[in-house]
């Protein structure tokens, strides 16, 4: 429930070659940095602005003048970066994707078409292919004892070595407004988030999360 393979279409992202030979998505995290910085000197200045060291921006983005845009970060075809938005640096936003007002990003690959557009916190995290965040909705990245993060797939908790881990979200996951995404959330393709839920460890595929004692099948 927890391999790249079983989460994300790696034809919907521009990093697709940042997970090549990768079992895990979090796996990436180390490397999203220098991945940009790499990927952006490929990028064509035909279709991409290089407006400042490690930045590229799509000439079809859509991005307010109020908005800050950090080092290395690629932002893809047709997306949208809103009022003020804050993308601190080490983030890849997708095509179409839509990054809204007061959005923090941080060390993250957005697919494309996700949507975090009201007030969300994404760090060290991946949201695959037309993932939505609802309004307030945020990824906690760091345990509050900084102990290192683990994957508790049930019978089989993954050590992942890091003390910052976010939420790893498959295609077309919906989250609900106002929920906490603990350290090292893993939820599988096409399942829906309650809103103001506290989520942790790994949520299966097609499946409704209304609590914790609660998680249930799509029909």
């Amino acid at each position: 429930m927890t391999e790249i393979k079983e989460l994300f279409d790696l034809e919907k992202t521009i990093a697709a070659p940042l997970f090549a030979g990768k079992t895990y998505p979090w796996e990436v995290l180390d490397g999203i940095k220098e991945f940009i910085l790499q990927l952006g000197e490929s990028l064509s200045p035909e279709e991409f602005d290089h407006p400042e060291e490690g930045v590229w921006i799509a000439k079809d983005a859509k991005v307010f003048a109020s908005a800050y845009i950090g080092s290395p970060c690629i932002i893809d075809h047709g997306a949208e970066v809103r009022q003020c938005a804050f993308i601190r640096g080490s983030a890849i936003v997708g095509k179409n994707a839509v990054v809204g007002n007061s959005t923090e990003l941080k060390n993250v690959v957005l697919f494309d078409n996700v949507q975090v557009p009201h007030y969300n916190y994404v760090g060290d995290s991946v949201l695959g292919y037309k993932a939505h965040m609802g309004a307030g909705s945020i990824t906690s990245n760091v345990k509050s004892d900084k102990t290192l993060v683990v994957i508790k797939e049930p019978g089989h908790p993954i050590e992942t070595g890091r003390k910052k881990v976010g939420a790893m979200l498959g295609d077309r996951v919906e989250v609900g407004c106002n929920s906490v995404l603990n350290p090292g959330t893993v939820i599988g393709r096409d399942s829906n988030i309650y809103p103001t839920s506290c989520v942790r460890g790994v949520i299966p595929a097609n499946s409704i999360y209304k609590d914790k004692d609660n998680i249930v099948a799509k029909v």
